[in-house]
């Protein structure tokens, strides 16, 4: 099932959303087809915005077709003998597995590309996508712009009729530009319970 001869390794492309994790995934897997390799589109079975379940689309309309997966054993029970480069979109909604599955395939000789947004709406890690970063040889995190200020975006802003989700909300919500925006560090809000009643957070020297 493995080309173990041959060397393998794990790309990562992280970034918020409307950063163009998407889109370099694509041109990742295309310039592959182009040499000829024998490849293998996966994506979570939560993302069916755009184009549908059986393939990845960019926010700017760009697709290939793939395999939806419910987790990250089904990539193994799928993957084709003569597979070389394996690619996979969404990577958060993954189960853990994930990090096991693409080690071994890199083990065995086959080039692997997750992308994914490696933190939430609260800027907490999302899923298994630290651990991926971290196991991975080559790792790009993307930018996208704020909308607020124009600064570099590296937030994913969920809006719930127009205004800034509750930390408590539910972590995985998969939209588009109705419910999600890309601000920097200073524009990004998150409102939590506790938010004004008078609970101060400790200043940058921790007093």
């Amino acid at each position: 099932m493995f080309h173990g001869t041959k060397p393998g390794w794990i790309e990562v492309i992280s970034g918020v959303m409307f950063s163009g994790k998407s889109e370099e995934l694509i041109r990742r897997v295309r310039r592959a087809v182009i040499a000829r390799k024998k490849v293998q589109v996966f994506k979570s079975h939560l993302d069916e915005r755009y184009a549908g379940l059986y393939s990845v689309s960019s926010h700017d309309g760009t697709i290939v077709e793939a395999e939806p997966i419910k987790d990250s054993r089904e990539i193994l029970e799928h993957l084709r003998p003569d597979t070389e480069v394996v690619a996979v979109d969404e990577a958060q909604f993954l189960d853990p597995g994930i990090v096991a599955v693409a080690n071994a395939l890199a083990d065995g000789g086959v080039r692997v590309i997750l992308a994914g947004t490696d933190t939430d709406f609260r800027a907490e890690r999302f899923g298994a996508m630290p651990e991926l970063m971290a196991a991975a040889e080559i790792v790009d995190k993307l930018q996208a712009i704020c909308v607020v200020c124009g600064g570099p975006a590296t937030r994913n802003q969920r809006l719930v009729n127009g205004k800034p989700a509750p930390y408590d909300s539910p972590q995985i919500m998969v939209g588009g530009r109705e419910a999600y925006e890309a601000r920097c560090r200073h524009c990004h809000q998150v409102p939590r319970k506790n938010e004004g009643q008078g609970e101060l957070l400790p200043d940058a020297a921790g007093r």
